[in-house]
């Protein structure tokens, strides 16, 4: 913020002071921003798409009209015209998406340019599968019913079981939770017991729509009990100082580099990526002895448009090849128990 802003706003602030002490003045006026309307001391670069659409398969763009915090739809990926795969992948590893689709489309040029991906919590994209495929993002309304889901194997097995996909539950990369953190940790967080600390805001995945809220809850009673559990996602909640997020994956740095929170967790890999990213974003590990493992699975769904596509694309995810480009986001191979395909 300039000078000039800065005066106008220390100004306005005497006004209302005097005013008040004067006996004469209300309450400010709602403005819908709390009162605290000014113009971003962020530049645009902090908003999603953080890929400045690298991450986009389609061969042909058209015009490119994206204005960060307006009009940008960073989860959706690819053309909608005459897709010969469509994969809808739990959004935790969006950022490994593009560098795994151009190598899948090396090995299968003729899906080059064809294939679009969804990279939303899976809680909400089993909805849209549950509404036919549709979805409406603002004004827009679009319809993508998917060849492939891929999220915990868990689900994946879930899913399976209940007849949305069709076996096998596939398993092809594992990860970790950390706590993601504004660089040069200004709420001074050391560890999980930390966030149920009174005052500290921190962001977190929202139990509604994210999976991963369940591996989380697991990690802060390993690492303070229910109480800790109860303190993060209860009495925080209650009190604002916890942020439940709709779409963890973005918000979560988004809030952190806005000063909106200082912590948060998220799967590890999201940490890193930011990292790389030159985003002022850092994180903390968490030890093995209070960390959950999440192995990551797939598998074609019923009734698929292209399904020699997507087994060719689950195929391609346990390749090692593609464990590759995992590891470059921290992302590990499947641990031995569960390096067999869900049954």
């Amino acid at each position: 913020m300039g000078q000039h802003s800065r005066a106008r706003g220390t100004l306005l602030g005497a006004l209302v002071a005097a005013a008040t002490l004067l006996g004469g003045a209300g309450p400010a006026p709602d403005t819908a921003w709390h009162g605290a309307v000014r113009a971003p001391g962020y530049t645009g670069q902090v908003f999603p798409p953080w890929s400045g659409g690298a991450n986009n398969p389609a061969t042909t763009k058209g015009l490119e009209f994206t204005v960060p915090e307006v009009n940008d739809a960073p989860d959706f990926h690819g053309s909608l015209d005459h897709p010969k795969l469509t994969i809808f992948v739990a959004g935790n590893y969006y950022f490994a998406m593009a560098p795994l689709v151009a190598a899948f489309e090396r090995g299968h040029p003729g899906l080059a340019g064809h294939i679009y991906y969804e990279t939303l919590p899976p809680g909400i994209l089993l909805r849209q599968m549950h509404e036919g495929g549709t979805v409406t993002v603002g004004n827009l309304t679009w319809t993508a019913k998917p060849d492939v889901f891929a999220a915990g194997a868990k689900k994946i097995k879930a899913l399976v079981a209940n007849g949305t996909l069709v076996g096998p539950a596939v398993t092809y990369a594992s990860n970790t939770l950390a706590i993601m953190i504004a660089a040069g940790n200004p709420g001074h967080v050391h560890g999980l017991a930390d966030l149920g600390r009174p005052g500290l805001r921190i962001v977190m995945p929202n139990p509604a729509w994210e999976g991963v809220v369940r591996q989380i809850e697991a990690s802060l009673a390993k690492a303070g009990g229910t109480a800790l559990v109860t303190a993060v996602y209860k009495t925080k909640v209650a009190n604002g100082e916890t942020i439940l997020t709709h779409v963890h994956h973005r918000q979560t740095p988004l809030f952190l580099m806005q000063g909106l929170a200082v912590a948060g967790v998220t799967w590890q890999s999201e940490a890193v990526f930011q990292e790389q990213a030159g985003h002022p974003i850092s994180h903390i590990a968490i030890p093995a002895t209070q960390n959950t493992v999440a192995v990551y699975g797939a598998a074609v769904v019923r009734g698929a448009a292209h399904p020699r596509a997507g087994r060719a694309w689950i195929a391609f995810l346990r390749s090692p090849e593609a464990l590759r480009i995992f590891e470059r986001y921290g992302f590990k191979g499947v641990p031995p128990s569960h390096k067999a395909a869900a049954r």
